[in-house]
């Protein structure tokens, strides 16, 4: 790859908006589920499978899930994007915080982060 393709693809990356919103994360062997909102879609799985594959999650039972079922039983998924349009940084966490709870008692789920 080109120094240049290299520069463009940088720049491209650092002016990404990020993607508000809330995600699951899902255990096909046990049918669990965990919801969790967050200000960055595209940044989620990153943060939730690092701590999993050290051992060093927050959530207890995620954890535990996790090491007796093994990483190919788990998937994540976006179940909702929110549009900024506007909002002020109090309103939007608001807002995700809101459609977290609807979201968790919808699928009748746990936090992500326990």
């Amino acid at each position: 790859m080109s120094r240049e393709r290299r520069k463009e693809l940088l720049a491209a990356y650092r002016e990404r908006k990020p993607r508000p919103g809330i995600f699951a994360v899902r255990c096909a062997t046990t049918g669990q589920v965990w919801v969790q909102a967050t200000p960055n879609l595209d940044t989620c799985r990153n943060g939730v499978w690092f701590p999993l594959k050290l051992g060093t999650h927050p959530n207890r039972a995620l954890q535990a899930e996790w090491t007796a079922h093994g990483a190919e039983a788990f998937s994540i998924e976006d179940i909702e994007a929110l549009a900024e349009d506007d909002l002020s940084g109090w309103e939007l966490t608001s807002k995700l915080k809101s459609r977290e709870r609807h979201w968790r008692e919808a699928m009748n789920a746990t936090a992500v982060t326990g």
